[in-house]
């Protein structure tokens, strides 16, 4: 079945008549285009006959009638058979009427359809045309039906070429269909040009053909350029719509609002899109349960929605649908299939728990706690296991002392009452509670319908219990002066049977007494004095004194109670000083403050009266007592007393009379701070408890042995130098130490600077390089010299003004430095020829000239700088500078006195 898609071409047949008829029409009514189809001779019902363009003939039309009832057409161009038809004369026409209501526009478009005998006459009428005609070589629009019936060969069309006319012309095609896949599909007429089909096609599998054509002379000669013929398959609707599942599963909420969205579900189809096979419409064919319709889908998305407001999980869980789609828009010879959609209903928490029964009575014994009494039980429609289902309980009334606790079981829903602290049977006898349960959920249904909680009422009943004693409160006090007589009675701890509200038949014991002080009576728990109560003892704290009793009846049930004793203070102390030892600094203190403490409470304490106790006369000659406030005094040292420790009796009494003597121990010493005299003395005195075992006097006699045969190697070895040649290294100056007798500075105090020899010329001799450190004195006679490419001997120096340097006779005597000048002169003309040349290398740059950066001049930079000039080389000279020294701590006393100048 094929439809060709070009403009019939005017019959010779029509007569006269039959054109001022159709030219009437026209002038009547605007007429578009003739449409031709081929069809087969019979048409079923509801078969697609062919597809015309009513965009092309009134755009917005609204309106579409047809003037034969056996066709319809939709509103993409398609024309189906409403009923069977059969083409008995081989062609049969109708008319399409299109109308714009709004802009009152109409069109009329006729459609013919040839059966296979009038294609036969219509392709021999147009072989006489295009003969008559002068055609060009250009492709003509051609298309052919799906799943076409045929016969086969179909013709399609035919082309023809201008040079026919003169030439012979061969017609040959190549492309898809004819060389290509799917081989031999199309075939051309070599001599007529002639394009025929060979068998039915697939539009979803090939929506269209690309041929090329060739026109040629039969020596080979291409008389046209090549030619491309385009063959597009009209779809049939031959696919089904199919669902993308079989089974669609969606879960909607009880109780949802009409128009909740439930779910979505999609088909597809394989015809062409964006026609009337293609065109899908959904529906909801049956569901399970039975109607009333509590769901509808939208027949263009396939979404479904609610319908009722009345969905309840509690009656109904669970809905089936059976849905449909269809194409050609839902016409009832469109192709359709059908899906089940499983709808579950969600719960939610619609129903409150309500408990089986109101009124529930138990009973429980007293003091009795981590008991289970009752199980409580609840009905809820929810959904088991659910927060819509699990239940909360909770105790609203008659748990005000926290008795009882509810919890609920997991497993069963059910709410469990517990006893957790004691029920006493003499207090309350019966306990009633008020117990509500809710869900986990809130409830959801609107405020005021009905109450949210369900409410149940327990009673209690408390059984009696044969107790034992009980000691309340556990912790008793009793009021007792320290220092009472031993053997004194007083009260003591009460214990109560709970049963007679009374002591008797209770026995006590005493189970702790630290101290040993009391003992208990067994029978009425008094309490006797047994040792003197001390309130001052190390152990008592707060001036109480507790002991354990333990309360027994006759059956040996017990209980314990704690006894505190309130020990009331009596002036039986006298105050004193506890810190005996008192140190003055003598440069800086001129007294030293005391302090006395008195055991006793502050009633039987202070003000405290200090004053010497002792009839020595120097005693007092020499210290005095100065008071500063109620429980301190000062004591000050008179007539100027040597550094010497010295024993100071201080007799301190209370406010009552009652005193007590400290012997202080009072060190008078030359210090800063009392730390540094605690120090030193503790350096003199602090190890003379020390013994030396057997095992330390063997170790210090074995080094004392190891140190003199030291002693002897080193005067062997210096005995056997002394008659060998002296022969000294080059870094003597670095590695032998240099005695120096000057232990005090003076005016003949010698530095060595740069670690050159110092000493005094008193002429000049050769080319010198001076250094001259911080505090060296330099005025013509002291200097520093490094002597150039000569050699000085011992001799030659004391020829110069030599002299010796000798210490200040006050710090020591004098010591001359002649026993160590035959060492120094041998070390001396070693190293004074290379220290020289050393230096002069040192001195010039690598042009032999005389460097600039070799000996500098530092300005001084501040006065009193501790350190003096910068660095070794400075030539600044200054006088001893050691005003620093008044200014150390207490620890450089004893080196700022050898240093300094007395």
């Amino acid at each position: 079945m094929a439809a060709a898609g070009s403009t019939r071409f005017g019959s010779p047949a029509l007569g006269l008549g039959h054109l001022l008829t159709l030219a009437i029409l026209v002038l009547a009514c605007d007429a578009c285009k003739e449409v031709v189809l081929q069809v087969p001779s019979e048409l079923p019902a509801g078969k697609f006959v062919g597809r015309v363009n009513l965009m092309d003939c009134l755009k917005s039309a609204n309106v579409i009638h047809l003037s034969d009832p056996d066709f319809q057409v939709f509103e993409d161009g398609s024309v189906y058979t409403t009923n069977s038809v059969v083409l008995s004369s081989g062609q049969r026409s109708f008319t399409i009427w299109l109308f714009n209501t709004d802009s009152q526009e109409e069109r009329e478009l006729s459609v013919h359809l040839e059966g296979p005998v009038e294609v036969l006459n219509n392709r021999l009428h147009t072989e006489k045309v295009l003969r008559r005609a002068k055609r060009r070589w250009a492709p003509i629009p051609c298309s052919m039906m799906e799943n076409s019936l045929g016969p086969f060969p179909l013709f399609l069309q035919q082309i023809q070429s201008d040079k026919a006319q003169n030439y012979t012309i061969y017609y040959s095609i190549s492309g898809p269909g004819v060389d290509k896949e799917p081989v031999g599909l199309f075939r051309i007429d070599r001599d007529t040009g002639n394009l025929y089909c060979t068998d039915r096609v697939d539009r979803e599998q090939y929506d269209s053909f690309e041929l090329t054509a060739l026109a040629m002379t039969p020596d080979g000669y291409m008389v046209e350029n090549l030619l491309t013929l385009l063959i597009k398959v009209e779809d049939e609707n031959d696919n089904y719509p199919i669902f993308t599942q079989k089974v669609y599963s969606f879960t909607v909420l009880e109780n949802s609002p009409f128009g909740s969205h439930v779910g979505e579900v999609c088909a597809t189809d394989k015809d062409e899109p964006d026609t009337m096979h293609t065109r899908l419409k959904y529906s909801i064919l049956e569901q399970s349960p039975s109607p009333p319709m509590l769901f509808t889908m939208h027949p263009r998305t396939g979404i479904i929605t609610t319908t009722s407001t009345q969905l309840d999980r509690e009656l109904i869980d669970k809905y089936q649908l059976i849905i449909k789609v269809q194409d050609m828009d839902g016409q009832y010879f469109g192709l359709q299939t059908t899906a089940t959609c499983v709808i579950t209903i969600g719960d939610v928490n619609d129903n409150l728990p309500t408990f089986t029964r109101t009124t529930y009575v138990t009973s429980v014994e007293e003091n009795t706690v981590n008991v289970e009494i009752l199980r409580l039980s609840v009905q809820d429609k929810d959904l088991v296991n659910s927060p819509n289902w699990r239940a909360n309980y909770t105790i609203l009334k008659g748990n005000e002392n926290g008795n009882f606790k509810i919890k609920t079981d997991p497993q069963t829903n059910e709410g469990i009452l517990c006893v957790i602290m004691p029920l006493d049977y003499e207090e309350r006898q019966r306990v009633t509670l008020e117990i509500g349960v809710v869900n986990e959920a809130p409830y959801t249904r609107q405020a005021g319908s009905k109450s949210s909680m369900s409410t149940a009422t327990v009673t209690v009943n408390v059984k009696n219990q044969d107790e034992g004693p009980e000691c309340i409160p556990q912790m008793q006090t009793v009021r007792i002066r320290e220092n009472v007589p031993i053997g004194t009675r007083n009260d003591g701890y009460k214990a109560y049977d709970p049963e007679t509200k009374n002591s008797n038949g209770i026995r006590y014991r005493k189970l702790s007494d630290p101290k040993g002080w009391i003992t208990v009576n067994e029978d009425s728990g008094s309490i006797t004095i047994f040792r003197t109560l001390d309130r001052e003892a190390e152990t008592i704290r707060n001036g109480i004194y507790n002991i354990t009793v333990l309360a027994l009846d006759a059956d040996g049930r017990s209980c314990t109670g704690t006894l505190g004793i309130i020990l009331e203070d009596v002036n039986d102390n006298g105050p004193f000083i506890p810190k005996q030892t008192v140190v003055i600094c003598r440069a800086t203190m001129s007294s030293a403050e005391i302090v006395a403490v008195d055991p006793d409470e502050p009633a039987n304490g202070p003000p405290f009266d200090f004053s010497l106790e002792s009839s020595d006369s120097e005693v007092r000659r020499r210290w005095k007592l100065t008071k500063i406030n109620d429980t301190a005094a000062s004591l000050s040292y008179q007539n100027d007393p040597a550094f010497d420790s010295y024993v100071v009796p201080v007799r301190v009494t209370d406010r009552f009379g009652l005193f007590s003597v400290t012997s202080l121990s009072v060190v008078v010493c030359d210090c800063i701070t009392e730390s540094d005299c605690t120090y030193r003395t503790g350096e003199r005195t602090g190890y003379a408890d020390v013994r030396l075992g057997p095992w330390a006097i063997l170790a210090i006699l074995l080094g004392v042995a190891l140190l003199l045969c030291i002693l002897f190697t080193l005067v062997c070895s210096v005995s056997r130098a002394s008659k060998q040649q002296k022969i000294l290294p080059d870094d003597l100056a670095q590695q032998n130490l240099i005695v120096s007798n000057t232990e005090a500075p003076g005016d003949d105090k010698v530095y060595s600077a740069n670690g050159f020899t110092a000493q005094t010329a008193g002429a000049s001799g050769q080319t010198t390089f001076t250094t001259v450190g911080a505090g060296v004195k330099s005025a013509g006679q002291e200097t520093i010299e490094m002597v150039k490419g000569g050699q000085r001997t011992l001799d030659s120096r004391r020829a110069t003004g030599y002299h010796h340097h000798t210490m200040d006779p006050g710090r020591g005597g004098h010591v001359e430095v002649d026993n160590y000048r035959y060492t120094y002169s041998e070390w001396h003309n070693f190293t004074q020829p290379r220290l020289g040349e050393k230096v002069q290398f040192c001195h010039e740059d690598d042009n032999q000239k005389l460097a600039q950066d070799y000996v500098l001049t530092y300005n001084y930079e501040g006065k009193g700088s501790a350190a003096g000039s910068v660095g070794c080389c400075s030539d600044l000279q200054e006088e001893d500078g050691l005003e620093f020294l008044d200014h150390l701590e207490p620890k450089f006393r004893t080196l700022a006195e050898v240093c300094a100048k007395r």
